[in-house]
């Protein structure tokens, strides 16, 4: 029995690392994510990925998510994630995997590319974990949006309800037209 536990646990420490490899993760998310060794994450990257694994360190400040078109993107996956986290049993990689495809599902239901990666998405949720970021909501619209820790709460205007001047201008990728 006991035996059977310990390959049915090892099959799915393998399918979550297909699953994040699938998505894009680099492999020190999967390293953090997984519980299978780095020798056996690097073979198995390379199996589903055809390539081997992007080399580097992982992006690690928060400024990337409080820029416009960023943020608005990072908030949509966290509300996500924090409904998931309220709402399912799932565990937390488990979670991560789920939250990330219905941001990406989403993001194609509106012919957009997903502007935010599985490994930020992964970043973004230990940023909010470890109070870097927060999610605060709009005075205006309601919505709950990324934002620094220790912003005045009482006024804050999110990006869509107030965006930047230049904001819709272009059409890079994820691209948010305003009429």
């Amino acid at each position: 029995m006991a035996g059977t536990k310990s390959i049915l646990h090892e099959s799915r420490q393998i399918e979550r690392a297909v699953s994040l490899i699938g998505m894009g993760a680099r492999l020190q998310v999967l390293e953090s994510e997984t519980e299978l060794s780095y020798e056996r994450l690097l073979r198995l990257y390379k199996e589903v990925a055809g390539r081997s694994p992007s080399k580097g360190q992982l992006p690690f400040s928060t400024d990337w998510f409080l820029t416009w078109q960023p943020n608005i993107h990072a908030s949509l996956f966290q509300n996500i994630h924090t409904h998931l986290s309220k709402n399912s049993p799932l565990e937390p990689v488990d979670l991560l995997i789920k939250a990330y495809q219905l941001y990406a599902e989403q993001m194609t239901s509106c012919s957009l590319e997903p502007l935010l990666s599985i490994t930020r998405a992964w970043r973004l949720v230990r940023f909010v974990e470890n109070d870097m970021l927060h999610m605060t909501r709009c005075t205006r619209c309601g919505g709950h949006f990324v934002t620094e820790p220790y912003p005045n709460a009482r006024s804050f205007v999110c990006g869509l309800c107030e965006p930047p001047a230049r904001a819709g201008k272009g059409s890079g990728a994820g691209g948010i037209q305003l009429q």
